[in-house]
């Protein structure tokens, strides 16, 4: 399977973002089956999850100092690539 994500380094931090359904964000069960998931591609590194709403605004999901700091910036800024994944 395949995924969009990201590795940010920034401000001394190294972190992943995953995009997800967001019904699957929605749900903190569904949360950390696809946190647990993604985390072998993502090794050693903290990790959020994103969605999308149908307006295209971002919810983010995970640590709170990340999740802050993404919230202020615009997506177009985040190096987005495509993770595959068994």
């Amino acid at each position: 399977m395949k995924i969009q994500g990201a590795v940010i380094k920034e401000q001394g931090q190294t972190f992943a973002i995953a995009i997800i359904k967001k019904h699957i964000l929605d749900s903190s069960f569904e949360s950390e089956k696809a946190m647990n998931s993604f985390m072998p591609l993502f090794p050693g590194l903290p990790l959020v999850l994103m969605a999308q709403d149908s307006r295209g605004t971002p919810t983010y999901r995970g640590r709170k100092d990340i999740v802050n700091f993404l919230a202020n910036i615009h997506m177009s800024q985040i190096p987005w690539q495509e993770y595959t994944y068994s």
